[in-house]
């Protein structure tokens, strides 16, 4: 009987329910078997029914909230950890290894979606600013990565399924990874998602408030100079933040530029300029751009100095390396850019994959809350 607390949902702490069949129930017994980690477990249960035809009643299987054939929450634990970081064949191998019991792909599929969609539909939106004053700083980074997808035609209206092979159509969507972490912690909170720009500026700012993000907290974002990246920032954090696009893509921006401003000495001032905006003379990097800037006539693809000027005196982002340096922050995005790989790309981008937009969003869901944990 001390097997039953292993069954889904089982509770010492829950008061259960008396079933008190009626004197006109009929009994009899059936086999009651579940499965816990260590493999099956099976009993012999009394079951009532009320009259013939009657409801059946499971005394034991409802007080102990153990379904027939259901997985304990130890067993469902250890498959969905495999089945978020593996291909559901393997996650079978691997808890046949691990476990010593056989699990059907299919049954690691089923949980490992129905775990993912339920992390999914938990995700809050539109909280407002907390009361409280919050930690100091938080770091606050987001960047996109291309995510195979698989979209097949449904069938019209009285005509037969289609066969999928024939309608699919393959493409590459962008999956939205945000990261935001505490300098005193060494826990990040991750967020990603499949939508739009707003729902991405959702999950980043859920991502701050579950890191400690207050009305008095600075925000320091990093990123890339991609608009939709800016635009949350602004959007979400307001005045708290500030933004930087991170110092390794403005340098390739002016490395980019040494081919026409510096020619034959393009290696020195590739040195030169950078180290200067780490110490914010980049005034002076401007001013030596702007007799080479191109022409607004000539396409940017073939204007690398008009591309870096651009990006030197847009207002949208702060230019204080040194500030960063000094308060010991990063200057870089490569905590997210790395994040893409052990994240999303480990999983999501394997040879052969391509998947359904939704279930891209549930399997998104696991991962970073797979990641969040991992660290914690």
């Amino acid at each position: 009987m001390r097997f039953c607390t292993a069954g889904r949902g089982a509770s010492s702490k829950r008061r259960r329910r008396s079933i008190t069949p009626s004197p006109a129930s009929i009994a009899r017994k059936k086999n009651l078997y579940w499965f816990i980690r260590l493999g099956r477990i099976e009993i012999e249960e009394q079951v009532f029914t009320r009259g013939r035809r009657g409801p059946e009643i499971r005394p034991f299987s409802e007080s102990a909230e153990v379904p027939c054939r259901e997985c304990s929450k130890a067993r469902q634990r250890a498959i969905v950890d495999f089945g978020a970081d593996d291909p559901f064949a393997g996650a079978s191998v691997k808890l046949k290894e691990h476990y010593g019991i056989d699990v059907p792909v299919s049954t690691i599929r089923a949980l490992t979606e129905k775990h993912g969609e339920a992390i999914w539909a938990k995700q809050k939106s539109g909280s407002a600013w907390p009361e409280h004053p919050g930690v100091p700083v938080l770091i606050a980074e987001m960047d996109g990565s291309m995510v195979p997808v698989v979209e097949t035609a449904a069938p019209g209206a009285g005509e037969a399924s289609p066969d999928r092979r024939k309608t699919r159509k393959l493409s590459w969507n962008e999956a939205r990874l945000c990261w935001v972490q505490n300098p005193s912690s060494v826990t990040p909170i991750f967020g990603a998602t499949m939508g739009s720009v707003e729902e991405a500026g959702e999950r980043w700012w859920e991502c701050a408030l579950a890191a400690g993000a207050g009305h008095q907290t600075k925000i320091h974002a990093l990123g890339d100079a991609a608009p939709w990246i800016i635009d949350p920032v602004e959007e979400k954090f307001g005045t708290l933040a500030t933004y930087r696009i991170d110092f390794p893509h403005r340098s390739d921006y002016l490395a980019a530029a040494a081919e026409v401003v510096a020619g034959k000495d393009k290696d020195a001032w590739r040195k030169e300029k950078p180290d200067g905006l780490k110490e914010n003379r980049w005034p002076e990097g401007v001013g030596s751009l702007q007799p080479f800037v191109e022409a607004d006539s000539v396409p940017d693809s073939e204007a690398p100095v008009r591309a870096c000027h651009r990006y030197l005196v847009n207002p949208s982002n702060d230019l204080d390396y040194q500030g960063a340096r000094a308060a010991g922050l990063p200057i870089g995005s490569g905590a997210i850019e790395s994040a893409h790989r052990y994240v999303m790309q480990s999983r999501l981008k394997m040879a052969g994959a391509w998947w359904k937009v939704e279930n891209l969003e549930k399997r998104l869901a696991l991962r970073v809350l797979r990641a969040t944990l991992s660290f914690g």
